[in-house]
């Protein structure tokens, strides 16, 4: 049996594939695939699967992880690729297939894009540069348990920030995994409360999903 991972691109229309659609989505795909996929075992046995993330409703990724298992350990991985590709719905595309390699606890880290789209983009840039300033970046965030105030800067990390016409282009790293999950509209839902300039943020997309050290998880 070959333990698989898929990296695959979830964009355009798919954006609005939810989370729990897109498990009956993959479930379609594997069917109409006709590969060679291992099923669980028990009363009701379905092709096994999972993703590493959750992705929010309405995001783009380009690295969204799926582990899956196939019974034919001879089966080359392009072939693989190719026929989920076949069968994909469009704004999906698998990037590349390999051997799992680490486990999903070495996930500790996001890389997600935006941009804050304001007729006062400078004003904006003002602001995000007077925010990531500040000791403490404190914002209400809701929780199986309820809605508590956290404090986002110590794990925030800022890889880029510019201005453009008419928007401020972001990409930040923030805490995901099986421990701690920050969503990027927490950093814009503060900058919001902060900022005095009216913006939007658009285009947000997860880039990269990272080991401790900012490894590439594979």
């Amino acid at each position: 049996m070959l333990r698989l991972r898929a990296v695959f691109e979830k964009a355009g229309r798919a954006k609005y594939i939810s989370h729990l659609d897109l498990n009956r989505c993959m479930l379609r795909i594997f069917r109409r695939s006709k590969l060679p996929v291992w099923y669980t075992e028990g009363f009701n046995p379905h092709p096994y699967y999972s993703f590493a993330l959750a992705l929010s409703l309405g995001f783009e990724s380009s690295c969204e992880i799926m582990d899956f298992n196939i019974t034919d350990d001879d089966m080359p991985l392009d072939e693989i690729r190719d026929r989920l590709n076949e069968v994909m719905p469009e704004g999906m595309r698998i990037i590349s297939i390999a051997e799992q390699v680490k486990k999903i606890t070495a996930i500790t880290k996001a890389e997600y894009s935006f941009s804050l789209v304001s007729e006062d983009e400078i004003g904006v840039y003002s602001a995000v540069k007077e925010i990531l300033a500040e000791p403490e970046i404190l914002i209400e965030k809701r929780t199986k348990k309820g809605v508590k105030t956290v404090d986002i800067r110590p794990d925030l990390e800022v890889v880029s920030c510019e201005i453009t016409e008419n928007s401020v282009d972001m990409a930040i790293r923030l805490p995901a995994g099986t421990q701690t999950n920050f969503n990027p509209t927490l950093f814009v839902e503060a900058l919001n409360n902060y900022c005095k300039v009216p913006f939007e943020a658009r285009k947000i997309r997860r880039t990269g999903i990272l080991c401790e050290n900012n490894e590439k998880f594979s």
